[in-house]
């Protein structure tokens, strides 16, 4: 399954992308409007974009990845206004502290913050909430002698 080629345009500009981080992928969302003639390549350390949007504006962005990705694994797909890049990580549960290999960010790559999670420490989060929900009922049920508290009880007031 051999993919043609892409070669970059005379004139063309990189699309804007905003990125979030995940266990076991990296999404990075191409920001276009309408894209027409799209063509991703997604490979191991890389990735190539070139398409079109509704005024014919020619985009291309080329990006050496932090770390390597699974391509096989790997997928985009084309929406009214944007393409998103599903990438899985050939290192599944190690963040990644930017999207790409230069430590040099470019100006059109920006964190997507709305879809951002500190997933690192999820399971010591869950493990201390379900701790303070514990450590709740047992004083709950010292105080009560025993009674069983109501839902009305487990509120997060502390």
């Amino acid at each position: 399954m051999n993919k043609p080629k892409i070669v970059r345009p005379e004139e063309s500009q990189p699309a804007n992308a905003v990125w979030f981080d995940r266990k076991k992928y990296v999404t990075v969302n191409f920001k276009v409007q309408r894209p027409k003639d799209v063509q991703v390549d997604i490979q191991p350390e890389k990735m190539i974009l070139c398409c079109k949007n509704d005024t014919d504006d020619v985009f291309y962005n080329e990006l050496y990845f932090y770390d390597k990705v699974m391509i096989n694994d790997s997928r985009e797909r084309v929406y009214d206004r944007h393409i998103n890049l599903l990438l899985r990580k050939g290192k599944p549960d190690f963040a990644w502290p930017r999207l790409q290999k230069d430590p040099a960010k470019p100006s059109w790559i920006a964190v997507d913050f709305d879809n951002w999670r500190d997933w690192e420490h999820e399971e010591d989060e869950e493990k201390d909430q379900f701790d303070r929900y514990a450590d709740m009922i047992l004083d709950m049920a010292a105080s009560n002698k025993g009674a069983t508290p109501d839902m009305g009880d487990l509120s997060d007031s502390d």
